[in-house]
């Protein structure tokens, strides 16, 4: 089945982080960006003009107004589009409003794929769940809201899973994050353990924490890359 395509819209001033970022954005699958505005006059007046996007990408550090206050009449434009701030602004005072103004996520720069990915994954889900059910329970809107329990298993998910997560498999990806506990997983190491690729193995992982049933953190070594690590929720 084809996934229905999702428009984005970045709000970014600087062009080669726009460009960073479309490229980020569109290595999900289902995800295009549908235009990329340095201002926020182009922002309101792609609104104006286009067909709403399904989800904006908003820095706060903008050339013409700040970011929260372009959050502010992006809503008062529609309460249907979801907002992510990708921004450098770590500041309390603006994320506590930015997330009392109803951003679906906040990632501060530079993110890493994986993050992207996950907010994305996890936008979608929300998305379709709005749109295909009429009533939620409990459980759903828990998971919507980051409630999250320790020890869940597969029997305690919704029926319809993603597309591209199997059932099973997902069991086995549990049972062994939860056998790593606190000291966490990489991709590779669930892959040989579970009998997937280290790509298939991440999928998995990024659902877990798009579920809130995992976190992530990146451990920094003295060499190469930073270390993605997932640890299952404990109470």
């Amino acid at each position: 089945m084809t996934l229905k395509e999702l428009h984005v819209l970045i709000i970014e001033d600087d062009f080669r982080v726009a460009e960073i970022n479309q490229q980020l954005v569109e290595q999900v699958e289902g995800f295009y960006v549908a235009a990329i505005a340095k201002t926020g006059q182009e922002a309101l007046a792609f609104l104006e003009k286009a067909t709403l996007p399904d989800l904006v990408l908003l820095d706060v550090f903008i050339p013409d107004r700040h970011g929260l206050q372009l959050l502010w009449e992006i809503r008062g434009k529609s309460k249907q589009i979801g907002i992510i701030i990708l921004s450098a602004a770590n500041e309390t005072a603006t994320v506590a409003e930015a997330l009392n103004g109803g951003v679906f996520d906040y990632i501060v720069k530079p993110p890493d794929f994986g993050r992207i990915e996950s907010a994305l994954l996890r936008f979608r889900e929300q998305k379709n769940l709005f749109t295909s059910r009429k009533t939620l329970e409990q459980a759903e809107i828990d998971r919507l809201i980051g409630v999250r329990k320790a020890g869940r298993t597969t029997d305690e998910y919704p029926e319809a899973l993603p597309k591209g997560i199997d059932r099973l498999t997902l069991q086995d990806v549990i049972a062994t994050l939860q056998e790593a506990g606190e000291g966490g997983i990489n991709a590779m190491e669930m892959g040989k353990a579970v009998g997937v690729s280290r790509s298939t193995a991440r999928r998995y992982l990024e659902h877990l924490v798009a579920a809130g049933e995992a976190k992530a953190q990146l451990n920094y070594g003295e060499i190469g890359r930073p270390e993605r690590r997932y640890i299952p929720w404990t109470k």
